[in-house]
């Protein structure tokens, strides 16, 4: 097996992988470093978990000389602000021995510090789509000395909205750069992006597009409504002491909420929600307690399925299956079983999420293990707004159509009712007329 020794990596990144404890790369790394360093544009495929991140960072780092210059070198895109910390973090990781300027940027922060931390000189900038071009915008950000494009969860940036900023930003980049691309897996948009923006780039694909880790063992439940749902959840919690770092995947901000709100009475101390409603501040800080062991379960949206390295989290738990992606599932459950660890992942589904199941079977060519309903949790007859069936109340009586006349019989407006009088001149004349009239009678007389 090889070791970073074997990797034509330099003497600072190797003490820095020493301090921080690794010593053999992942297969994901030893396979992208040699190819990455040759200057070929790539596009890495590998699950969740399998060391992307430095898979690109360490040969970037390797070749990345001293300068003084303001204008950054590389650049590296991410679809969240909580990866663009988490990237900035894992750098400043690997360049403790050396000169290396490295800032973060993002939506949600104070752009004119942002401004002048650019201003200022970096090397490596990491960043958000939208807020990249914002200091395009602003002439703050220039681009001109790009030598390196990465671009982290492409897919996941596209899912977010974000198509339009990253089309901008490719065709504002220097044309002679390097362009580098990882990512879970890789959907039909993507492809046509790489046709279209990169240059005879080298595949690293160490799995099948979409196949999820052996070694994460898949679960489900079959549940009714949301109110049953949470009181699986409770009795769960309650009586599996496995359960220790749980990360809840739901569908939206407000149902995250809701099972804050159902929980708190038992859990709060060890619940903590992270959306796109929170602030900043209060995302980081859910993720950091949650990361450290602090709290126990993690309610999340999607925002933070892909990328974000939380370590050793014991189950994931879907909550809500995800409404359309198959490959979301993929990402989400690969939140556990990383780094040679053991992961469970457990899935409430209803009868809605039949085809998303199925879909997902299909992709992973495996089939989600049901368990028995536990005999002790109580099945509600609650149902939220959206599980009651829309009916509509047949005493009421239906209302006689209203034909209203059209054509040659309809009723004329009363403003279309008035007399054609002319204009003010013509109206002026008459009047003239007439006054002339009656003197010639008067006089007559």
């Amino acid at each position: 097996m090889a070791s970073f020794k074997d990797l034509n990596l330099s003497k600072q990144l190797l003490n820095a992988l020493t301090d921080i404890g690794f010593d053999t790369p992942t297969p994901i790394q030893e396979k992208a470093l040699p190819i990455i360093l040759s200057g070929k544009d790539a596009v890495g495929i590998a699950q969740t978990g399998t060391g992307k991140t430095f898979a690109y960072l360490l040969p970037i780092i390797r070749q990345l000389s001293y300068s003084e210059q303001r204008h950054p070198r590389v650049l590296i895109v991410v679809p969240t602000r909580e990866l663009v910390m988490q990237v900035v973090e894992e750098i400043k990781k690997l360049t403790i021995y050396m000169s290396v300027r490295t800032i973060g940027i993002y939506g949600g922060g104070n752009i004119n510090t942002q401004k002048q931390q650019v201003y200022d000189g970096v090397d490596i900038l990491v960043a958000t789509p939208g807020r990249v071009i914002d200091l395009t915008h602003s002439r703050t950000l220039q681009f001109k000395s790009i030598q390196r494009l990465v671009i982290d969860e492409v897919d996941e940036m596209l899912n977010l909205g974000f198509r339009a900023q990253l089309t901008q930003l490719l065709d504002l980049l220097p044309e002679k750069r390097q362009n580098l691309m990882f990512s879970a897996t890789l959907n039909e948009d993507v492809e046509v992006m790489i046709e279209k923006h990169f240059k005879s780039p080298e595949y690293i694909e160490l799995i099948s597009r979409g196949t999820p880790l052996e070694k994460i063992i898949q679960q489900a439940y079959q549940v009714p409504n949301f109110y049953t749902k949470v009181n699986l959840l409770e009795y769960l919690l309650q009586t599996d002491n496995s359960l220790s770092k749980v990360l809840l995947f739901v569908k939206n901000k407000k149902i995250a909420d809701e099972i804050f709100e159902e929980l708190k009475a038992e859990f709060e101390s060890v619940i903590g929600v992270i959306h796109s409603n929170k602030s900043q501040p209060q995302r980081f800080s859910a993720v950091k307690k949650f990361d450290e062991g602090e709290h126990r379960l993690l309610i999340a949206t999607d925002i933070v399925a892909r990328g974000l390295d939380l370590k050793d989290v014991t189950h994931v738990i879907n909550f809500d299956m995800p409404a359309k992606e198959s490959s979301t599932y993929i990402h989400r459950i690969g939140r556990t079983g990383r780094a040679d660890k053991t992961g469970i992942a457990i899935s409430f589904i209803t009868k809605k999420d039949a085809p998303i199941q199925k879909e997902i079977e299909t992709l992973m060519k495996k089939k989600i293990h049901l368990l028995d309903f536990p005999s002790e949790v109580e099945i509600s007859e609650n149902l939220t707004k959206d599980e009651k069936p829309v009916t509509r109340d047949k005493s009421l009586k239906k209302l006689p159509k209203i034909i209203t006349p059209t054509g040659a019989f309809h009723e004329k407006k009363e403003k279309n009712k008035k007399v054609n009088l002319g204009g003010k001149r013509r109206q002026e004349n008459k009047r003239r007329i007439a006054e002339k009239r009656n003197r010639i009678k008067s006089s007559g007389k």
